[in-house]
């Protein structure tokens, strides 16, 4: 009887024990490699190109103001306050000329022309699946000071040269400065040249280069026209644009969330394109141009002067994140990448970045109707990882697959459907059977159980009846004294015939025959400041 229950209670016992893997969370995948995975398909790199014709003055010494340097240095060199090797009375003068340029040097002509080129680079992301986006307003609109200051350092390369030999000969005279003091007057010349510099009418173009087939850009990556529709004005202010671009459909789009979906201490994630790595000749176009994924703690709720407010957080960016997205744990954006803070010095510090809030995000758009939309081909594409990433390939498969006839140019679905054919070749699929192979298999083991309980109540029944006429027991109820009248014995057929109530009972089948046949195993077979691109 004990074996008996005890197959009973292994019977119901592996029921929930079946059936549990059809709902079983993925191993262990990181969060952040799950929000980089759902993200990056939405994450593009933003490049906007200004050109102009420039003019800038030919760069002379004032000559009054180098002869008092001169003799405020021999002063110093004589009491020992510098010291009297050659590169470090070079190194005071540059100092001095770089603390105020307009007093040691003066603009005359002529005028030498330039007709130049400068881009930058930026961070945007798709909003809606019929080509609307969102990035930082610097992006696409940087002030007049900033502009000037790329163009003396990018466009005018070859005359910002030959001044600054110009002016480590006016100083040095005989030998040649070291490194450092030609980096110091390089400075020095740029910030000149820069505040001097006259633009004429500035012409402006913004592209998204689109990710190539395995992410990234490469030479072959398509520049889509951008139309922007509307943008704010650059920090400290309300620092977002809405740009469209045209002729798109069942693009992979990001979900927005809302300010209160994060609070101090949460961690933050950070999608985009960093100058840091897009302007580096090292590594590959193929690579360099992938998005990058970070992340930080949210240290403090920061406001402008103006009332804007800022979330602060450690996640590590660079120019060229700005107007990337910035999520939540729940992969929803909750603001875009701005700007970093700077130290007393004026140089950026390290890891400590200011994010818009996605709520001034979400004004933005409502101001041009802009409806923010989850597409299909992002629903799919979710839907797909989230099996991906439980090793269910054989259901996330046929997902994918729905992705790519939605959006052929879908930059990383390629590759997922080639993984995931791989994994399924390679016998490590852990897609669970159906819920019907489990609903039937389930009540399929029920109904045995039911018999089985059925005859147990049978059998306890049967034994409390004794081997007489199944009327009562055999033996008087209580304890019967030593040489007490043994009872009658029974009328009837001899024990072991038809007819005697407590003959033994045939084996229940799957018990005392053979053990219980063990339950079925699922799966079976089958950032700069801010501009340029900060």
């Amino acid at each position: 009887m004990r074996r008996l229950i005890g197959a009973l209670v292994a019977v119901w016992l592996a029921v929930p024990a079946v059936a549990g893997p059809a709902w079983a969370e993925d191993k262990e995948t990181p969060l952040a490699t799950k929000l980089a995975a759902r993200s990056h398909p939405a994450v593009q790199l933003l490049v906007t190109e200004y050109s102009a014709q420039l003019s800038v003055p030919t760069m002379a010494t004032n000559d009054a103001e180098v002869e008092k340097l001169v003799q405020e240095t021999i002063r110093k060199v004589v009491n020992g306050e510098i010291p009297r090797d050659e590169q470090s009375l070079y190194k005071y003068i540059l100092e001095r000329w770089a603390a105020d340029v307009d007093r040691f040097l003066r603009p005359v002509a002529p005028q030498r022309v330039v007709e130049a080129k400068v881009s930058g680079t930026c961070t945007g992301w798709w909003v809606s699946p019929d080509g609307y986006m969102v990035t930082a307003a610097h992006c696409i609109k940087p002030d007049t000071e900033q502009l000037s200051q790329t163009f003396a350092e990018q466009a005018l390369e070859q005359i910002n040269k030959q001044d600054v030999q110009e002016l480590i000969q006016a100083i040095a005279q005989e030998g040649q400065a070291n490194d450092d003091n030609i980096e110091k007057a390089t400075e020095l010349v740029v910030q000149f040249n820069a505040k001097h510099l006259k633009m004429g009418e500035v012409s402006q173009s913004t592209s998204v280069l689109q990710s190539v087939q395995g992410g990234g850009v490469d030479k072959s990556a398509k520049a889509l026209p951008v139309e922007i529709v509307t943008a704010g004005e650059s920090y400290p202010g309300k620092d977002v644009a809405v740009l469209k671009v045209n002729g798109q459909q069942n693009l992979p789009t990001l979900e927005l969330g809302a300010d209160d979906d994060v609070q101090v201490g949460d961690t933050l994630y950070i999608d985009g394109f960093p100058g840091t790595v897009t302007n580096n000749g090292t590594l590959s176009l193929e690579s360099k141009l992938q998005p990058t994924f970070t992340q930080g703690p949210y240290n403090a709720q920061r406001s402008t002067q103006t009332g804007v407010p800022y979330f602060q957080t450690q996640a590590p960016a660079y120019g060229g994140n700005s107007g990337g997205p910035v999520f939540s744990d729940s992969g929803k954006v909750v603001g875009i990448l701005i700007a970093g803070l700077n130290d007393a010095n004026g140089q950026s510090a390290q890891n400590q970045q200011l994010v818009l809030p996605v709520s001034v995000v979400k004004e933005k758009l409502n101001e041009k109707n802009v409806k923010p939309v989850t597409s299909n081909t992002t629903v799919a594409y979710n839907e797909a990882l989230d099996s991906y990433f439980k090793r269910h390939y054989k259901r996330a498969l046929p997902k994918f697959r729905e992705v790519q006839a939605l959006n052929p140019g879908h930059p990383y679905v390629a590759k997922y459907i080639s993984d995931s054919q791989a994994a399924i070749n390679a016998g490590k699929d852990e897609t669970p059977a159906p819920l019907v192979t489990w609903v039937v298999g389930g009540l399929a083991v029920g109904a045995v159980a039911g018999v089985a309980l059925g005859v147990v109540t049978v059998l306890r029944r049967r034994s409390r009846r004794g081997p007489g006429d199944g009327q009562g027991p055999a033996f008087p109820a209580g304890p019967s004294p030593f040489g007490a009248q043994q009872p009658v014995p029974p009328v009837g057929p001899p024990p072991g015939q038809p007819g005697y109530g407590g003959g033994p009972a045939a084996p229940l089948p799957g018990t005392h025959g053979s053990p219980l046949p063990p339950p079925a195993q699922p799966g079976g077979t089958g950032y700069q400041q801010p501009w340029p691109g900060a």
